[in-house]
């Protein structure tokens, strides 16, 4: 009787784009970033471009893996392991984009991720268990932040004046400032935006804060 070889292991469409992911964590870029430095469009690896409005799943061209590995300066033998889960370096992190965050269920009441809607992304520095990644979209927070950026956030991290912070109120509003002062009876934080005054929260009001640790640029 002839033994049958084991029938070889189909890709999956999840692997492909978590690989992708874990790539442009590598070289310290959010997929966006990573599709802008390879000379692609930058909406190229986002999110929302893998899956059609009718439900079908895209996959990413040859060419745009192409260039993504040359960008980040990566062989297709290092790409061909970043697909296999139990060879990757460093910790999964729970991502959601910034405007999803403010959703109601999106986090309990620590302020670490809960609910549906978080995927997942290998960051380079994730030593807080509870860190998860938000997705910046849009350009209100400009010049710090562009669309497409990746903000690694610590709920675990000691917080000190002069860093920038992701605060949630009671009422589920996010903000993302520097830290001015901080007491038992008040948060003093200054927009990202310079031309915007400082503001007062109560204490009272704060749902939780923590610091970004860490973002792609």
């Amino acid at each position: 009787m002839v033994k049958q070889a084991n029938a070889p292991r189909m890709l999956t469409h999840d692997q492909i784009w978590i690989a992708l992911d874990r790539l442009a964590a590598r070289a310290g870029l959010s997929p966006s970033g990573l599709a802008k430095r390879a000379g692609l469009d930058p909406t190229t690896f986002n999110r929302s471009k893998r899956v059609t409005a009718d439900g079908r799943e895209r996959w990413p061209s040859t060419e745009s893996i192409a260039k993504a590995l040359a960008a980040a300066d990566c062989s297709i033998d290092s790409f061909a392991r970043l697909i296999d889960d139990d060879a990757v370096d460093g910790r999964s992190i729970p991502l959601l984009g910034f405007a999803l965050a403010a959703t109601s269920g999106a986090f309990d009441e620590a302020g670490h991720p809960s609910g549906k809607g978080w995927s997942e992304i290998t960051l380079p520095s994730a030593e807080d268990g509870h860190a998860f990644a938000l997705e910046i979209s849009g350009d209100a927070l400009l010049p710090a932040y562009r669309h497409g950026d990746i903000i690694l956030v610590s709920p675990d991290a000691p917080i000190r004046k002069g860093d920038r912070v992701v605060v949630r109120t009671r009422t589920d509003e996010m903000t993302i400032a520097t830290l001015k002062r901080r007491t038992a009876k008040a948060l003093d934080v200054q927009p990202l935006d310079a031309s915007q005054a400082a503001r007062t929260i109560a204490a009272a009001d704060v749902a939780w804060v923590a610091r970004i640790v860490w973002a792609s640029q």
